[in-house]
This record gives structure tokens, C-alpha cells and sequence, in this order.
């Protein structure tokens, strides 16, 4: 028995170190487009509360009824409370940049949006099964 819960404990061990070295290197640090395998991408540029920007890659949920979204299913999501806190973004898509604000999705929309966009059973092992997501609506600044 005692051997048996020395494996089990070494699985869950290396597993929580590829998390962290999974999130915080690879997707934090490298921040990998994933557009070769048809996942679109933007850059999102936040504010802190010491007014500095933060540039960050993160995938983009273009909804079937046209909206922009993004999603905050990590277990490091600094942009995300940046966002929250200073809603007004810079985003570029393509190359092109523009304003939007940021609107965290609840209620109907949020449930349509991640049924729309539910994250795979692989996806939320990669990432160490993280809390549950925060949906955010990317709209457009008139000029």
C-alpha cells in the first residue's frame, strides 16, 4: 500500500509541475499563437493600477452572432483583473489595431457563449483543471 501511494503521489507531483511550467512558461512567458491549428488569436493590451501596459496573447471566441470574446479559464489571469478593473483595451487582430471595452459576460449570454465555446476535457487537463471561466464581450469604440 505504502508503495503504491509513493507512485500515485510522484504522478500527482510531475503532473502539477508540468501545469505550472506549462502555464506560467510556455502560454505566459512564450505566449504561442495557435492559429496554425485554426484557433484565431488576438493581442490584448490592459492596464495595471500603475497605469503600465500589458501586452498578452489569448485566443479569440468569434461568436456566430458576430461579438468578439475572450476567456479567462487559467489559473494565472492577471490581464483579466486589469481588464475588470480598466475596461477600456487596445486589441489588434490581424494586424489591425483598435479600441474596445471590455464587458465580463453573465447570466443567458455567458451560458450561450460557453456552450457555443466549451473548453475540451484535454484543454482543462493541460491546464491543471483551472477554476471556472470568465467570459469577457470585446465591444468596438465608435470613433
Amino acid at each position: 500500500m505504502a508503495k503504491t501511494l509513493k507512485w500515485v503521489g510522484g504522478i500527482v507531483g510531475v503532473y502539477i509541475v508540468f501545469v505550472v511550467i506549462f502555464e506560467s512558461v510556455y502560454l505566459g512567458h512564450f505566449q504561442p499563437s495557435f492559429e496554425e491549428s485554426g484557433i484565431p488569436m488576438l493581442d490584448i493590451v490592459t492596464t495595471d493600477e500603475a497605469g503600465n501596459l500589458n501586452k498578452r496573447r489569448l485566443a479569440r471566441l468569434q461568436s456566430s452572432s458576430g461579438p468578439i470574446y475572450v476567456s479567462a479559464h487559467h489559473w494565472t489571469r492577471g490581464w483579466y483583473h486589469e481588464l475588470v478593473a480598466n475596461p477600456k483595451v487596445r486589441i489588434e487582430i490581424d494586424g489591425v489595431t483598435a479600441n474596445y471595452v471590455a464587458v465580463v459576460v453573465t447570466g443567458d449570454e455567458f451560458d450561450r457563449i460557453a456552450a457555443e465555446f466549451p473548453l475540451p476535457l484535454l484543454v482543462r487537463f493541460l491546464m491543471g483543471f483551472p477554476p471556472e471561466r470568465d467570459l469577457v464581450r470585446l465591444d468596438p469604440v465608435s470613433s
